[in-house]
C-alpha cells in the first residue's frame, strides 16, 4: 500500500453505508471449538448489503456486543463461500466474554471489512506453506479454503496446525477432511503427550523442522502466538525462505479499524490501514514492537 493510500480515511461502502457504524446481523450458527474459543456464523440483516459484500482473504472486522464494546477478528469463512460470514473468537476481555454469550437469532454488530488482505494473486503458481497455532489458525483457514476452492492457481499445499493439546485445537470438526484430501498435505502436532493421540507430538517449529519444506518457488504464512511465531520465523530462516517469502498478521493489534484512533501504530504505520498483512520483510523495516 503507497504512502497516499495510509493517509487516507476508509469510503463509504457500496450502498452508501458509513463505514463507521457496525452493520446489525444475526447469529445463525454458534460452534464451540474448545473451552476458550467460539465461532459465529453471521449474516447481515440487510439482505441487500449481505449479497453486494466483497472482502478478501485477511481482511478483517470489528465484531461488536451493543453497548458492550468490539473486537477485531479475522473474517474466517473464504469469500468463495458467501452464505454466511464466520468469526471465531477467544475469551479475553468483557467484549469476548459478551460475545461468548451469544445465541442463534441474536444480533451483533459488524463493520467490515477493514485492512487489506493476503497477497493471493502473486502466490499463484507457488507452493504454500500454513504454519498456524492455536486460534491462530483462523486467518488461515480462509486462505486455506480460498486456495483449496480454487485449487489449479496453486502448487502444493502443505500444512501444519498445532496446539497445547488435543482440546486447544479450534476447527476440529473440519480436521479429517483435510487430513484425507490428496491434494493437501495436513500435520497436526500437540505439545506433549495426550491418550489417543495419533499425530505428531512437538513444537511446531520442530516439527516444521522435521518437515523440511523447499523454499524453492514457496510461499510461507504463519500466525500464531508470539512465542511461536519467534521460533517458527527462525526455523523457517534455517530452511532457506527468506523474509520475503514469509507472511503473517497482527489483527490483534487493531483497535478502531479505520486508522482513527492510533493505537494500533507501529513507527509509521498503521496496522489497520497498511496492514494487518505484512511480509516479513515489510516487518524488519519498522521498530522491534512486535
Amino acid at each position: 500500500m503507497s504512502e497516499a493510500q495510509s493517509t487516507t480515511r476508509p469510503v463509504f461502502r457500496e450502498g452508501g453505508t458509513n463505514p463507521y457504524v457496525p452493520m446489525p446481523a444475526t447469529v445463525i450458527e454458534v460452534i464451540t471449538e474448545t473451552p476458550a474459543i467460539k465461532t459465529f456464523r453471521v449474516v447481515l440483516q440487510d439482505e441487500l448489503a449481505m449479497r453486494a459484500f466483497h472482502f478478501e482473504p485477511g481482511q478483517v472486522g470489528q465484531l461488536s456486543m451493543f453497548g458492550v464494546g468490539e473486537s477485531t477478528f479475522v473474517i474466517n469463512s473464504p469469500p468463495t463461500r458467501m452464505e454466511y460470514l464466520q468469526f471465531s473468537v477467544m475469551k479475553a476481555g468483557e467484549n469476548t466474554a459478551a460475545l461468548h454469550t451469544l445465541e442463534p437469532g441474536d444480533t451483533v454488530g459488524v463493520r467490515a471489512p477493514l485492512g487489506n488482505a493476503f497477497p493471493y494473486e502473486t502466490m499463484k503458481g507457488k507452493d504454500i506453506v500454513f504454519i498456524g497455532g492455536g486460534i491462530g489458525m483462523a486467518p488461515l483457514r480462509t486462505l486455506l479454503l480460498f486456495m483449496l476452492d480454487n485449487r489449479k492457481d496453486y502448487g502444493a499445499i502443505r500444512l501444519l496446525y498445532g496446539a497445547r493439546s488435543p482440546q486447544d485445537m479450534a476447527f476440529s470438526a473440519e480436521l479429517p477432511e483435510w487430513l484425507s484430501r490428496e491434494d493437501l498435505e495436513t500435520v497436526l502436532t500437540i505439545d506433549r503427550e495426550a491418550e489417543g493421540w495419533e499425530h505428531k507430538v512437538g513444537l511446531i517449529p520442530n516439527v516444521l523442522l522435521e518437515m523440511a519444506p523447499s523454499p524453492k518457488n514457496s510461499v510461507a504464512v504463519t500466525c500464531g502466538p508470539p512465542i511461536m511465531i519467534k521460533f517458527t520465523l527462525q526455523a523457517l530462516e534455517k530452511l532457506g525462505f527468506t523474509k520475503e517469502q514469509t507472511f503473517t498478521t497482527l489483527e490483534k493489534r487493531m483497535k478502531c479499524g479505520v486508522g482513527i484512533c492510533g493505537r494500533c501504530n507501529i513507527g509509521d504505520k498503521y496496522v489497520c490501514i497498511d496492514g494487518p498483512v505484512f511480509s516479513m520483510a515489510q516487518l524488519k523495516e519498522l521498530p522491534n514492537e512486535l
